[in-house]
């Protein structure tokens, strides 16, 4: 154990600092959770939930995914990072007509007459142009292998969110205009002290003819990315069509239990896909894929029992509001286990650097989530009943992810490490 230990303790305490990361968010979220959950109404919360989500979404858009060849020029040639951020700013310029577009086209959509158009700007604003940002931070820092300021920029981070959260809820009760805007002022805090703080200092230089190549790989990276959190988030923009505010409320509540469960899978993802990358031959056997997706479904299964197990006996232990959504987490047993998987899945794509096909697999996973959703609501107007059947619908999910996923890995075999790209550094 210990010659085990000792010929892998890069790695080792790699994983350590990302999971330090993961476990300090992870009590900060859940803070910022309880603390926003409770000063707002669950239709406000419900809102609030799906406009960041959104947000979120619209967030891939900024910088038409120039961010990849930032992380991989900060991995394989750090001195480069400056021009490249030149041009990631220049991207971001670019980027903002598109995304002031698709954040109309989408309040129009789902939000028009729910909430006031400047709580939904505040929002965006602090998704697009600050949180986005201090992860472009943390994705630069992970790639010159600076993995403890990477984790520490998302503890700092997380705890400026958590801290105007709590604030917010001991002081005011103002509704979701005034959260909306103390939001945006956290998220821009938080950017600050990481760009401030903890970028590299490198001089900045612009370079069309080093970007010009880089293009291809940026926007199919920006269309993947696009796809993954637009499949990943739909569930909330349907939910809010097909059942209003406070059904969306509820929805989300139990939605961000489940996504506590996915702050440490990430950082497990993250090693595996770096071990990909140096060991292309690594996931060939079918004992160790069935051994890894085991333990993604263990973890998450476990996380969530925990938490309602705590909500079960004590239903008040996060709030009033989280009261009313205590009974149906355990209802929900299953479902982070089949999410996090199809995330996991997504990462063995994207360490393959199959940016294309990745983005083909998460469009028809979305699309059969937009259906299956859709049939749900209208079979099972009965929340506990929509609740449990989320369990079969991320099952269907996680089956045709998991097909299309391992077609294509051993239709192409992991042999081609030279076009391997760096795997994403989610800071979320």
């Amino acid at each position: 154990m210990y010659r085990l230990i000792k010929r892998h303790f890069g790695v080792v305490v790699d994983y350590v600092s990302l999971l330090a990361g993961s476990a300090g968010r992870l009590v900060l979220s859940l803070a910022y959770f309880v603390s926003v959950a409770n000063a707002l109404t669950i239709a406000e919360f419900g809102l609030f939930a799906t406009a960041s989500a959104t947000g979120i979404v619209l967030s891939r858009i900024a910088g038409l995914g120039f961010v990849s060849p930032l992380y991989r020029i900060a991995t394989v040639k750090p001195r480069l990072i400056g021009t490249y951020t030149t041009g990631l700013l220049v991207a971001f310029g670019l980027s903002v007509p598109l995304v002031a577009l698709a954040a109309w086209a989408f309040y129009a959509l789902f939000f028009a007459g729910e909430m006031h158009p400047a709580a939904f700007a505040a929002i965006v604003v602090a998704e697009v142009a600050f949180w986005r940002v201090l992860e472009i931070v943390v994705i630069v820092n992970n790639g010159i292998g600076r993995f403890a300021r990477g984790a520490a920029i998302v503890i700092i981070g997380s705890a400026v969110r958590a801290a105007a959260a709590v604030g917010f809820a001991t002081f005011g009760h103002a509704g979701l205009l005034a959260w909306s805007l103390v939001y945006m002022a956290a998220n821009g805090v938080a950017m600050a002290i990481a760009v401030l703080g903890f970028y590299p200092t490198w001089r900045l230089r612009l370079a069309p003819r080093l970007y010009a190549s880089r293009w291809r790989d940026s926007l199919s990276v920006a269309g993947a990315e696009i796809v993954f959190y637009l499949q990943s988030e739909l569930d909330k923009l349907l939910v809010l069509s097909f059942g209003g505010p406070h059904i969306a409320g509820i929805y989300a509540l139990v939605m961000r239990l489940v996504d506590l469960t996915a702050l440490p899978v990430r950082s497990f993802n993250t090693m595996v896909v770096q071990k990909l990358m140096k060991t292309p031959r690594w996931l060939d056997g079918w004992r160790i894929r069935c051994g890894l997706e085991g333990l993604v479904a263990a973890v998450s299964v476990l996380g969530l029992a925990a938490l309602g197990g705590l909500l079960h006996v004590y239903p008040d232990a996060l709030g009033h509001n989280v009261a009313e959504a205590a009974p149906l987490v355990l209802i929900a047993l299953l479902v982070p286990a089949f999410r996090n998987l199809v995330e996991y899945q997504s990462e063995l794509l994207y360490a393959q650097g199959k940016t294309t096909s990745r983005a083909a697999v998460l469009a028809v996973v979305g699309l059969i989530k937009a259906a299956l959703l859709i049939l749900l609501f209208r079979r099972f107007p009965d929340e506990t009943e929509w609740i449990l059947g989320l369990n079969g619908l991320f099952f269907a999910l996680w089956l045709a992810s998991a097909a299309m996923t391992y077609t294509l890995l051993d239709w192409t075999g992991f042999s081609h490490a030279g076009r391997f790209r760096p795997i994403r550094q989610p800071a979320e």
